[in-house]
């Protein structure tokens, strides 16, 4: 199981620990790729949830920031734009709740996790292997992704961070974006995404499910933490409050709902 982006949305995370644990998977076949903090209102208590689940995670631009004490999250968002003017209140939020002992966690993540299934070997990251907060969409030029395969050596790269999955198949090599959480993917519903990776065989099945939660308390909650947002009317509109990252292709899919097929290396 490959996710990403809890967000610091302590619902969504307790839905997919259940959903491992009626999978069972142990901690150790499930992983993180990163920003376990970032919109949402309980950042402790998502932390807290994942530590004492033992998965491993990856470090994603938001624990890189904390754990080094910078004044931004370093999410990639254009100066000015609405998505850096809303992290001015978000990221100090996380920053102000997470204790030392988290902060100090984060910075020990590794920026990559590597493994292999059945014969393919697999490189997982928070953005890209360039850069930890690089946005990479199905839109993005294809020579941007073999770029980042070459420097992964691997047969698939898997990434989150854009928040929104997808597949793309490059000559005999993938990029996967396993998709998030702790926010909806812009298409009008209200679930988060995961990733599953099931060998059969000789293959490896890549299958993407969505993730139904408690919204409304994940809503309630940023209301109570003076969080009233964008990001919190997004929880229950599935439409994000900006779309300043996203290539125009992607912009023109907002709303649109998202059908992911199984993918078999």
């Amino acid at each position: 199981m490959i996710f990403g982006g809890p967000y610091g949305n302590l619902q969504a995370t307790q839905a997919l620990l259940q959903v491992a644990t009626e999978l069972k998977l142990p901690p150790t076949q499930v992983i993180c790729n990163g920003d376990c903090v970032a919109y949402c209102g309980q950042p402790a208590e998502t932390v807290k949830l994942i530590r004492e689940w033992g998965i491993p995670v990856v470090m994603g631009n938001c624990e890189e920031s904390l754990a080094t004490g910078r004044e931004d999250c370093g999410c990639g968002f254009e100066s000015g734009s609405r998505c850096s003017l809303l992290a001015e209140s978000w990221y100090p939020y996380c920053s102000e709740h997470l204790n030392e002992t988290d902060k100090t966690w984060m910075g020990t993540l590794p920026r990559a996790i590597q493994f292999t299934m059945n014969g393919h070997s697999f490189h997982l990251v928070h953005g890209a292997v360039s850069a930890i907060n690089r946005f990479v969409f199905a839109s993005s030029p294809t020579d941007i992704k073999q770029h980042e395969l070459s420097l992964a050596g691997t047969d698939v790269l898997i990434a989150g961070h854009a928040g929104i999955p997808f597949a793309e198949k490059l000559k005999n090599r993938h990029w996967l974006n396993s998709g998030v959480i702790g926010m909806p993917a812009n298409d009008g519903t209200r679930d988060g995404w995961y990733l599953l990776l099931i060998p059969n065989e000789n293959s490896v099945e890549c299958q993407w499910h969505r993730l139904k939660y408690d919204y409304r308390q994940t809503r309630q909650v940023m209301k109570w933490a003076g969080l009233d947002n964008g990001y919190c009317q997004a929880l229950e509109s599935g439409l994000w409050p900006s779309m300043d990252s996203l290539p125009e292709s992607e912009r023109e899919q907002q709303g649109r709902t998202i059908t992911l097929q199984p993918l078999s290396l």
